[in-house]
Parts: C-alpha cells; sequence; structure tokens
C-alpha cells in the first residue's frame, strides 16, 4: 500500500545535517557562532553554494536562522535542496535504525520518491 506524505521539516539531526552537506558536495558543517548580517547565530553553520552568510541550523530548536537578503545574497533555491536532502537522509536513517531497507528514485520534477521496505510490504 502507498502513502502520500508532507513534511514540516525541523533540522534537529547532525548526522543527517553532515550526510546532506556530503551529498550535495558541501563543505562540512561547522558548530559553533557565526557572524550573520545584523547580528549572530549558533548552531550547525551550513554553507550553500555562492551564500555571502551561512544557514545556522540550531539542532535543539530545529530552526535554521540565515540571511540571504531575499535571495541577493543567495538563492532560496540552494537552501530548498539542502532541506530536501535533509529530509531524505533523516529518513532514511530512521527507517534503517528500524531495519528497514530503503530505496529513493528521483523524479523529473525534482522531487525524490523514497519507498520504505517494511516486513512484508511497502510504507
Amino acid at each position: 500500500m502507498s502513502h502520500i506524505v508532507s513534511l514540516l521539516t525541523e533540522i534537529r539531526d547532525a548526522a543527517a545535517v553532515r550526510a546532506a552537506c556530503r551529498r550535495l558536495g558541501l563543505s562540512e558543517p561547522v558548530q559553533g557562532t557565526v557572524k550573520l548580517f545584523s547580528g549572530q547565530a549558533s548552531g550547525l553553520a551550513v554553507q550553500l553554494p555562492d551564500w555571502v552568510y551561512p544557514v545556522v541550523c540550531d539542532t535543539a530548536t530545529g530552526r535554521c536562522q540565515y540571511d540571504n537578503f531575499q535571495g541577493r545574497w543567495g538563492e532560496q533555491r540552494h537552501l530548498d535542496r539542502f532541506i530536501q536532502m535533509y529530509a531524505v537522509e533523516k529518513a532514511a536513517i530512521e527507517a534503517r535504525r528500524r531495519g528497514h531497507q530503503c530505496t529513493e528514485q528521483t523524479l523529473a520534477d525534482g522531487t525524490i520518491k523514497l519507498t520504505i521496505q517494511v516486513q512484508g510490504g511497502a510504507a
């Protein structure tokens, strides 16, 4: 049986952040406090392609802070892609942790279909 799932992604798993960065060919995220344009933020700093300031993921709250000046200092599509890869990596980590197998397929529109095999069927 197939199920369609919609997610509101909170960034809470440092291992999934690192896996998403590796998958996207980004530098390893750095834990610490970094300067943004109008202040600073603490957490895992992820440097996205051509972004002036990093995205800072606070895994305690699940929230990310960033300043891309409405796209002038970094294209939103890079952040969207990072969040998508984080969600895929987190789902796969949790599925494997429970002993399930995962397969994924990138669809023509850029979405990713993740299939998780659960005892005798797919979830």
